[in-house]
């Protein structure tokens, strides 16, 4: 079968072990990012299995019209950059390892070493040291301090006993569901969501990126913060309202962010204006990208492929497209 693998930046993929499962395929594997219809229409003609990386590149019903050997799909977790109706439309497969109950451990240890880095100005100190200086800032610890965690679900809930661990006061807001199951694991329930804001020495943002919940954090929120509280974004850029965590950092409110995520990817040249703000620690959506997560990801994706070659297709998004050519 002919495999396409998009968006492998770090050039990585064939030295998974996963990679053994479609060795014997032939598997084209591009390590740059485009949008642009033409040159991806181009690039999957030949294509019959698409492999996508998370949610670099949107699949939209025009492009998907213009790539004629296609037949399935492969991928993990959720695919609002799929439109998967235009697949069904075409007889196509979308087949996605939702993996229920398992969460990103490494999206949620790349939070926690976000918190570290921020409140005790890591990054700050190792470029000092290396300029020549000694000790040119001063920290903040966080036993004692207040970690606010919205959106209690199972990243969640890990970052939430990370703080716990640290002697931190959790405290949590977000949709009913997640308030039950964190009051059932004892933290503490925010009586609203403006105390929420206002009493948060750090807050982890872990909310799906959905209609209801597109910039739910708004410029009013983040004005309650406090001057020294940290705000942390691991899960979708979506999530605060455009522009508002700029603005709101260069008037003092929060004192600081660390975020992975950004509206447009990957960022090119340096072209955001975080990355231009002395109080922010930006990394390039690193949360789930660690060997470990890697191998259980294409381990699911080439499998899905595998299985469907023998006739055997799993995880299945759109299964009606299955049974009408079977």
């Amino acid at each position: 079968m002919q495999i396409t693998v998009l968006d492998d930046y770090q050039d990585v993929v064939r030295q998974l072990d996963a990679f053994e499962l479609v060795r014997d395929h032939s598997v084209k594997i591009w390590n740059d990012h485009t949008v642009d219809e033409d040159v991806l229409a181009e690039r999957l003609k030949d294509t019959e299995a698409l492999v996508l990386i998370r949610e670099r590149t949107p699949i939209r019903a025009p492009l998907i019209a213009r790539l004629p050997k296609l037949k399935i799909i492969s991928q993990r977790s959720v695919h609002p950059h799929i439109d998967v109706a235009a697949l069904s439309a075409r007889g196509i497969l979308l087949c996605s390892d939702m993996h229920p109950g398992k969460p990103s451990y490494a999206t949620a240890e790349l939070t926690w070493g976000l918190v570290l880095a921020a409140m005790r100005k890591i990054p700050q100190e190792v470029a000092a040291l290396k300029a020549g200086g000694w000790q040119s800032s001063l920290g903040v610890g966080l036993r004692g301090k207040t970690l606010g965690i919205f959106g209690y679900g199972r990243i969640g809930g890990v970052v939430a006993g990370y703080g716990r661990a640290f002697g931190m006061k959790v405290m949590v807001w977000g949709r009913q569901r997640s308030i039950e199951k964190a009051q059932l694991d004892g933290y503490e329930i925010a009586p609203d969501k403006a105390t929420f804001f206002e009493q948060s020495d750090v807050i982890s943002l872990h909310l799906r990126l959905v209609d209801q919940t597109r910039g739910i954090v708004t410029a009013s929120d983040l004005a309650r913060m406090k001057s020294s509280a940290l705000m942390v974004n691991t899960s979708r850029s979506g999530l605060i309202q455009t522009g508002a965590l700029e603005a709101a950092l260069a008037l003092g409110h929060p004192g600081m962010a660390a975020v992975d995520v950004f509206d447009s990817e990957p960022i090119i040249a340096a072209q955001h204006p975080l990355l231009k703000m002395d109080n922010v620690i930006c990394t390039p959506h690193i949360g789930y990208v660690e060997k470990d997560g890697y191998e259980s990801q294409f381990t699911s994706s080439f499998g899905q492929i595998v299985a469907f070659c023998e006739g055997r297709p799993m995880n299945m998004i759109n299964p009606e497209v299955y049974v009408k050519s079977s």
